[in-house]
């Protein structure tokens, strides 16, 4: 053949080929150009939509080479591929992909606090599909689901399994591969954000979104629990979501035919793969559905569901996903989640009805002609004009304010203790007589005249050395404010005014904290709440956000999970006074600092008075405190601006010492 390097030429589709049970990751695409045939190595999932006599332009990175069987071939990385529909040229190779940065500002100052970069592209690799699964279950909850099926090669066993088993016959994981993930069609097209730059404890894969052709049928479900038939083609024109893959409507159609010639158990095997095939060669819509977005639960606060759905609409909307032949006009999703969390909206999805089956279904358009569709339904429909295009709407309201300050007035707290050695064994009386420790009346100043003010809906960091007193002043206040007459929780000297109004929650470890019993946690939020959509939000909100998470026991959880659901437990309370000792003291770093964003942003809307103590600088710097109280060696004061700046740029406290 002669030499192609570099060269923009034109070709035909002949033929291809794709394993039954590799075609995800690994397909051939033969393309004949001129007289000479190619051999193209390519993603199974890119090359199963092309047909025979497709027309393409190939641009080759390098000369094609022989293999064994001495057929001519470019490898994955060795060219370039367009597919040419209705005259224009649709990139299809090398598969999508796009670097997005995502930073990380403060709700106040919108200075940046961190920032990371994402990968965003098709799966194509075995490894993909694998991470994929793991995804899918990873967060650990009361019951595990199997979301993916394995095969092995040798001996042909399918195996259910989350990540890679061991084949049963061949005692061995060598020759097994990732079959199918759950719910997903052979239309379904993936794609994963894959995080750059990571450390070593952080995972490869932190979301993935699947897109397939839109659903065959679609009726809406009104108020009145009737059914209105074919909805969608009533709204918008009935090409657009035709011809779509349906391999169960040839399925049945030939069924029949094929149980006679061949019997029922082997006509369905036969049926079911000629059907797939014929349905990815006919199906050819102007539309696209976003049937899932998986985000790591830990990125999610971060709105890595918003990015995800944004590349996915542009991954959409520049390789026409999935079938890459007409142009596309409009995204789909259909996802009982819309109701609970916004980022479709946030994106620019319009919720437009229920489904059938009381699912919500929202689209995106991508045309001036789309739009104005979707604007004149929620202008002209009854039904649609109640609600505006809008379906998750926070439950969470502002709180009834605090009325006033919180002032401390020249406050003292002493705490006196008797060290007596009465009841100690003789061995351990001798020991401490040895060193002159002889019973007596031990007193320590922990908070000395402070005087300072706390106004309504100020988020207040509280910081300061071990045992310098932070616990004492979240007591103290706690104190005035549910009139406990306990001596822990009342100054020694001076005074301290809160509003009447006043009405806390608490959380201080091992003496407040919320008490689960034995529900799930969703349950437990929801006794507080009365309301299951509140209740998920605020899951949310305090970091909460992996759905298998909401059935789980609250001993079930990990340490960093409980202390989130105990911050969620308080919030469910509504208090208008938030008091939290040693927050976020169980979380890692990244985990740390979303949580504590996201509950910034809560208390400020909602008007909440927040007190919050922590040592932990990178902490404090996404709370964006309006006021840092400092307490250590009798010292209770609220600190200067220079303070303050030092406080946000240095660790101190705990960490500080320990260097």
């Amino acid at each position: 053949m002669v030499k192609i390097k570099g060269l923009k030429l034109e070709g035909r589709v002949v033929g291809k080929e794709l394993s039954r049970f590799k075609y995800r990751w690994f397909g051939l695409l033969d393309v004949k150009i001129g007289k000479s045939v190619i051999t193209l190595y390519m993603s199974g999932n890119i090359a199963q939509w092309f047909k025979t006599n497709d027309k393409v332009i190939l641009i080759a990175k390098s000369e094609p080479k022989l293999n064994k069987k001495g057929e001519v071939y470019l490898s994955f990385d060795e060219y370039e591929l367009y597919k040419i529909y209705e005259e224009e040229e649709i990139k299809v190779w090398p598969a999508y992909s796009k670097i997005i940065s995502i930073p990380r500002t403060d709700p106040v100052s919108g200075k940046e606090i961190y920032k990371y970069r994402i990968l965003a592209r098709e799966a194509i690799y075995e490894k993909d599909f694998e991470d994929i699964a793991e995804l899918e279950q990873f967060h650990y909850a009361s019951q595990k689901e199997v979301v993916a099926v394995w095969r092995c090669d040798k001996c042909g066993e399918l195996i259910k399994s989350n990540t890679k088993p061991v084949c049963p016959n061949c005692k061995t994981d060598e020759h097994v591969h990732i079959l199918e993930i759950r719910g997903s069609t052979p239309a379904s097209r993936f794609m994963v954000l894959e995080l750059q730059d990571r450390a070593p404890y952080e995972p490869r894969i932190v979301g993935y979104v699947r897109v397939d052709p839109p659903v065959p049928m679609m009726h809406r479900r009104l108020p009145n629990g009737e059914l209105e038939k074919n909805i969608r083609e009533k709204v918008f024109k009935e090409e657009w979501f035709n011809p779509v893959f349906w391999p169960e409507k040839i399925y049945k159609e030939k069924l029949m035919e094929l149980n006679k010639k061949y019997g029922s158990v082997i006509a369905r095997t036969k049926l079911w793969e000629e059907a797939k095939w014929e349905a990815l060669e006919t199906s050819n819509t102007a539309a696209a559905r976003i049937s899932r977005v998986v985000i790591h639960p830990d990125y999610r606060s971060d709105g890595l569901g918003q990015t995800a759905v944004k590349v996915a609409i542009d991954w959409i909307n520049e390789r026409r996903i999935p079938e890459m032949r007409k142009k596309k006009v409009i995204v789909e999703t259909i996802a009982m989640m819309a109701k609970y969390n916004p980022f479709f909206e946030k994106v620019g999805f319009k919720y437009l009805w229920d489904t059938g089956s009381g699912r919500p279904t929202l689209y995106y358009p991508l045309t001036k002609e789309a739009q104005e569709l979707i604007e004149k339904f929620l202008k002209t429909d009854p039904i649609a004009k109640k609600h505006g295009g809008k379906l998750c709407i926070s439950r969470y309201r502002k709180v009834n304010k605090l009325d006033g300050s919180i002032i401390f007035e020249k406050v003292s707290k002493v705490f006196e203790s008797l060290l007596s050695l009465e009841d100690l064994s003789p061995m351990t009386r001798e020991v401490l007589e040895a060193f002159g420790v002889k019973e007596r009346l031990l007193q320590r100043l922990v908070i000395r005249d402070a005087s300072f003010e706390i106004k309504p809906g100020e988020l207040v960091v509280v910081v300061g050395a071990s045992g310098a007193g932070k616990t004492t002043l979240l007591r103290l206040i706690y104190g005035a404010v549910s009139g406990l007459k306990d001596p822990r929780f009342q100054p020694t000297t001076g005074s301290i005014k809160v509003p009447e109004n006043a009405r806390a929650s608490i959380m201080i470890p091992n003496e407040f904290e919320p008490y689960f019993g034995d529900l799930a946690i969703i349950e437990a939020i929801y006794n507080n709440t009365k309301d299951e959509a509140l209740a998920v939000e605020i899951l949310n909100r305090a970091g909460l956000s992996d759905a298998v998470l909401y059935r789980a026991k609250f001993h079930e959880l990990s340490t960093g999970q409980k202390e989130r659901a105990k911050l969620a437990y308080l919030l469910a309370e509504r208090p208008n006074l938030l008091l939290v000792d040693e927050f976020a003291a169980h979380l890692d770093r990244l985990t740390a600092m979303r949580v504590a964003r996201g509950l910034a942003k809560l208390v400020r809307e909602a008007g909440i008075t927040a007190i919050l103590v922590t040592h932990r600088t990178e902490v404090i710097k996404a709370l964006a405190p309006d006021k840092i109280i400092i307490v250590g060696y009798g010292v209770a004061k609220e600190a200067t601006e220079k303070e303050k700046k030092v406080i946000m740029g240095e660790e101190i406290g705990e960490e500080k010492e320990e260097k």
